[in-house]
């Protein structure tokens, strides 16, 4: 009986494959702008149903009449009707305007800049080192599987990862900041540059380096455990598969069997990982920098909550959702790229 052989796969001419991925592009850019029309419109009817008065917020606890809250109210458009707000909102949020803050007075854009890069100077110092961290202890708990490395690793990172954020901080900040007793503390407490530092580049790099420690061990402590469960069960799943074994069989030592063939494919998942927690990083720095008055975007959203100040929060949530889908989008497009079973298909 003749054996009929199956068809080679056919191969897409790249015409074709770029037409596929100009369009994988563009559906992502699409759902993420649908996501970021509904964020806006859930910001807006979300913080409007908060408690508390933004024109007696705005006043500062003065004593103030009827009248001049309704003056404040009328000047910030507190008195529409709130599908007039919402609709000056979009028309405003088109235009990259996002409102003047009740309580500093100033534009929302401007605030956001400025505290902008205290964030990502916090979020991506600890998430650098917090992968790395979490890559060499999850490889290194995967290939000795079973030992007092891996237990006692997956134990403590499991520990941490349950703890709340605030509370670690606050632990840390009383042990390493106040001090316990006659003991000074080793690391300030509060803000991102002492005011008396002297005058210089490296001194002042080395007092925001000082003030960095505690907030940057708080975060890492909390999420390097994501990294380390992820790349060790990523690895545990490679360590059966052929292609290691042929790799023993050549005669290639075990170090380089872990290194060339090993972790490369077991980094995939760890790598999208990477970006999809990369944005909720970014929003999960609120209770760290409130915690620590570090000057960033998660210190000015609880700032703006105590108002509440309407057109802060809105654009403060705006930015914060706004990482988390772009970050989404590139986790998904990167898999695209690193995967090519997905290209495949």
């Amino acid at each position: 009986m003749t054996q009929v052989s199956e068809a080679p796969e056919r191969v897409r001419p790249r015409g074709e494959r770029s037409l596929r991925l100009a369009r994988l592009v563009g559906a992502k850019i699409g759902g993420g702008l649908v996501s970021l029309f509904l964020v806006a419109v859930l910001g807006f009817l979300l913080f409007r149903v908060l408690p508390g008065d933004p024109a007696r917020a705005m006043t500062r606890g003065a004593p103030v009449s009827a009248e001049q809250l309704a003056a404040l109210r009328h000047r910030f458009g507190l008195d529409q009707p709130l599908w007039k707000q919402f609709l000056d909102f979009l028309v405003n949020l088109l235009h990259g305007d996002l409102g003047v803050s009740y309580t500093y007075s100033r534009p929302v854009a401007e605030l956001i800049a400025e505290r902008f890069w205290p964030t990502v100077l916090l979020t991506g110092t600890s998430t650098v080192i917090a992968v790395l961290l979490g890559l060499w202890m999850g490889t290194r708990a995967a290939w000795r599987h079973g030992g007092t490395f891996d237990r006692l690793s997956s134990s403590v990172a499991l520990s941490l990862w349950s703890v709340p954020t605030f509370w670690l901080g606050l632990i840390l900040l009383m042990a390493l900041g106040v001090g316990v007793g006659p003991l000074p503390g080793l690391f300030p407490v509060s803000g991102m540059s002492a005011p008396d530092v002297p005058p210089g580049l490296l001194p002042r790099v080395l007092d925001t380096a000082h003030h960095l420690v505690l907030p940057c061990v708080t975060m890492v402590a909390v999420v390097y455990a994501q990294y380390l469960m992820v790349m060790r069960s990523s690895l545990l799943e490679e360590m059966g598969e052929d292609y290691l074994t042929t790799a023993r069989a050549k005669g290639l030592r075990e170090d380089l069997v872990r290194r060339r063939h090993a972790v490369p494919n077991a980094l995939l998942p760890t790598v999208t990982l990477i970006f999809l927690h990369l944005g909720l990083v970014v929003a999960g720095a609120i209770t760290v920098e409130t915690v620590f008055s570090w000057p960033g975007l998660g210190l000015l959203t609880y700032e703006a909550l105590r108002g509440p100040d309407l057109p802060l929060l809105q654009g403060t949530f705006i930015v914060l959702a706004g990482s988390v889908i772009v970050m989404n989008i590139l986790a998904d497009l990167l898999y695209h790229v690193l995967d090519p079973r997905v290209r495949g298909s």
